[in-house]
């Protein structure tokens, strides 16, 4: 059965979307734009772009591997692709990085159902199909599109489409990015906007989109958008976001778990 996770054109389609806002969003900006902090890090706008338009390149890199059922590029191959982007202008890296990631996506769209549904690799530890490869794309982008956006307009969100996809992996990436804390009780997620119920767990981290633990007592409740769900996951919570936490944890503990990669 095919579905929305397993299903490479539905991810494609939010790719070329989240493509398309990032264009519409940097097209314009002048020198001090570019040079604005954004919301990743200690990173300029510039920079953020940069970093996209390397990964673009070093996509299609894991594109080309998985079609020609080759070994992923490895570490030593990435080094001159930063380097060359690092030197870049921040004018440069701003209009290179739109370029790469258009012809990235482009790539991907002239690709038949067949190629996509035969398209395997092994990279970052996991075991990737191409759906696979474009929730690693969709991810990375979508919030480092945030990323851009929050930083001119702070009412900026992640888009809807990316977040309802994002959303299915977000236990996965959990278990994976969370740090676990001195803290015991497991509490109860609502979201809104799809509406969602997970049950984050402290031991591991296991974030759990099931029914209530069997055995488990829930010591407390967080209400919030499933964007805001998807931020905190990624290291992105603001001060300004509405969460609504009923004891169990605090915003500080959730940050603490949650602080970042």
């Amino acid at each position: 059965m095919v579905t929305s996770r397993s299903d490479p054109a539905v991810w494609l389609r939010s790719v070329r979307a989240s493509h398309d806002r990032l264009t519409a969003t940097v097209e314009g900006l002048d020198p001090s734009d570019l040079g604005r902090p954004s919301l990743c890090g200690q990173w300029s706008i510039a920079q953020v772009l940069s970093h996209l338009g390397s990964q673009a390149e070093i996509f299609s890199l894991l594109v080309d591997a998985g079609m020609d059922g080759t070994d992923p590029p490895s570490q030593e191959a990435f080094a001159p692709i930063w380097d060359a982007w690092n030197s870049r202008s921040a004018r440069d890296q701003a209009t290179d990085s739109i370029t790469a990631n258009g012809a990235l996506v482009s790539r991907l769209e002239r690709l038949d159902s067949e190629a996509l549904g035969t398209f395997h690799l092994e990279a970052f530890g996991m075991d990737l199909d191409a759906a696979g490869l474009l929730r690693l794309r969709l991810s990375e982008h979508a919030l480092h599109t945030w990323d851009v956006a929050a930083a001119l307009d702070p009412a900026a969100r992640v888009a809807p489409d990316a977040v309802e996809l994002l959303l299915e992996g977000l236990p996965e990436l959990a278990a994976r990015v969370g740090k676990p804390t001195p803290h015991s009780s497991t509490v109860a997620i609502t979201t809104t906007d799809p509406r969602r119920r997970f049950f984050l767990a402290p031991e591991g981290v296991r974030l759990e989109p099931t029914n209530e633990p069997t055995g488990t007592a829930i010591a407390g409740s967080i209400s919030l958008t499933a964007e805001t769900l998807v931020r905190l996951v990624y290291g992105r919570l603001q001060e300004t976001d509405a969460v609504h936490v009923e004891r169990g944890i605090s915003l500080e503990e959730l940050r603490a778990v949650f602080p970042g990669f």
